[in-house]
């Protein structure tokens, strides 16, 4: 076992002020490096230091590996949390922490290789009994054909290192193809430096169901699982723990496979298993793995007690889980509403700026993950996001009852927010009834727009 006393974050936004808030709960030090756009961040105010690693621009400072690695050593860490986005699923960081004797608080380099490339991922989900969707690679147009014909249209075209949607693209009929390969592949080689695609079948109707894992290593648990299929163009607005109306076999299932899925690979630290459930079906398909703390996990942490980021710092350091399955228990229900910085009335145009005033109400079972303060900059530079309202009840009910109240006296001054789009979705009877697919908001969204103040 190897203690840490003083981490290096990674990170910027709300994450960052997560993890120094759990590392001054352990008594920890932190180091936060920060671009200069972020220098004057709460983050960097609440952090024991800070240091700014490089310019405003991502790949200069955030992406920089070796300025972190510099930064971290200069300032006398023992360890570094890359947070979520960014580099927290990066092989190349996870090494070079290890060859300059940091404690690197994510899963190992081989770890990270074995879910990085979602092909080899998918490889070991089979090697480990864990549904697929029926599908394939291809690197020319005759071999997508060729399994195109096999699962048969709609598919889906996805990039090999890709995620939040970028090379993702759908085909539903044999002349589309062509060109929408191309656009993928362009896309990918772009946004990842790596062109390789692979197609699945597209569920026509499906729900985005994780399960989150917790491993030393040797024993390898899960705290549930969350649905995520409130999503526009392949990225998450709202969670919630648990998934509402699965049947108690199928989520059973689901649990038992991403356990299945961890343990294969030995994985060790905190990670979510994702998976596909084809609601017609009534069954579910693995969809990848992501190797860090995901944005969603306060409901996950609401519903057990948890604190999942002192979770991945123990898991780091050496220490064996205190935890069992059986003691593991989940209470009440919780739902996030990740609340943006961008206009739903104007196609989601970004809305950065400084926040003149930020107030968040105080409300029995609400928690809110947020940097935004009265004088804040948001930057135009990284994601949108600026705070995270987590609410957590005996009942779903309760839950968005209370997510409804917080939603409509927050004050973010200066900005325009989502917070509009987050209440029609809390006021909408099929929200409301529970278990939504991913194509629920492309529906919702028309009358929205209709009834804009």
């Amino acid at each position: 076992m190897t203690p840490i006393r003083r981490i290096f974050i990674a990170n910027r936004g709300e994450i960052a002020v997560r993890v120094i808030r759990t590392a001054r709960e352990l008594g920890l030090e932190t180091v936060l490096g920060t671009s200069a756009a972020d220098r004057d961040s709460l983050g960097a105010k609440l952090a024991t230091r800070a240091v700014v690693l490089g310019p405003a621009a991502s790949k200069d400072s955030y992406l920089n590996i070796g300025a972190v690695i510099e930064a971290a050593k200069g300032t006398g860490c023992d360890a570094v949390h890359p947070g979520y986005g960014f580099l927290s699923e990066n092989r190349v960081l996870a090494e070079a922490c290890a060859a300059a004797g940091l404690i690197f608080i994510g899963p190992s380099p081989d770890n990270l290789a074995a879910v990085g490339d979602k092909l080899t991922a998918r490889g070991h989900a089979e090697a480990a009994g864990v549904p697929l969707v029926p599908g394939g690679n291809a690197s020319t147009l005759a071999e997508a054909e060729a399994v195109a014909t096999r699962i048969g249209y709609p598919i889906l075209i996805k990039a090999v290192a890709g995620g939040g949607g970028k090379g993702m693209k759908r085909v539903d009929q044999p002349a589309d193809l062509g060109p929408q390969l191309s656009m993928a592949m362009a896309e990918a080689s772009a946004a990842f430096g790596d062109d390789r695609v692979y197609l699945e079948r597209f569920v026509t109707v499906g729900r985005h169901v994780e399960v989150q894992i917790i491993s030393d290593g040797v024993t390898v648990l899960h705290a549930g699982e969350r649905d995520c299929s409130v999503q526009r163009r392949y990225q998450k607005l709202v969670e919630e723990a648990p998934a509402p109306n699965l049947s108690p076999a199928l989520r059973q299932g689901l649990l038992d496979a991403a356990v299945a899925y961890a343990r294969h690979i030995g994985y060790r630290s905190l990670g979510t298993v994702e998976f596909l459930v084809d609601v017609p079906r009534n069954s579910f398909y693995f969809l990848e793995m992501n190797a860090r703390i995901q944005v969603e996990h306060p409901v996950t942490e609401a519903v057990t007690g948890l604190d999942l980021i002192a979770q991945q710092i123990a898991i780091a350091e050496g220490r064996p889980l205190f935890l069992q399955q059986d003691n593991l228990t989940l209470k009440g229900h919780a739902i996030e509403c990740r609340l943006n910085a961008e206009d739903v009335f104007r196609d989601f145009r970004p809305s950065p700026g400084r926040v003149t005033l930020a107030w968040f109400p105080s409300l029995p079972g609400l928690r809110v993950d947020t940097h935004m303060t009265p004088g804040a900059m948001i930057p135009p530079y990284y994601d949108s996001m600026v705070a995270k309202l987590i609410a957590h009840g005996p009942t779903r009910a309760e839950a968005i009852a209370t997510l409804q109240k917080a939603l409509k006296v927050c004050i973010l001054q200066g900005i325009t927010t989502n917070a509009p789009l987050h209440q029609a979705i809390l006021a909408d009877p099929v929200f409301q009834a529970g278990g939504v697919d991913t194509s629920y908001l492309a529906g919702l969204l028309p009358y929205l727009t209709k009834a804009q103040p």
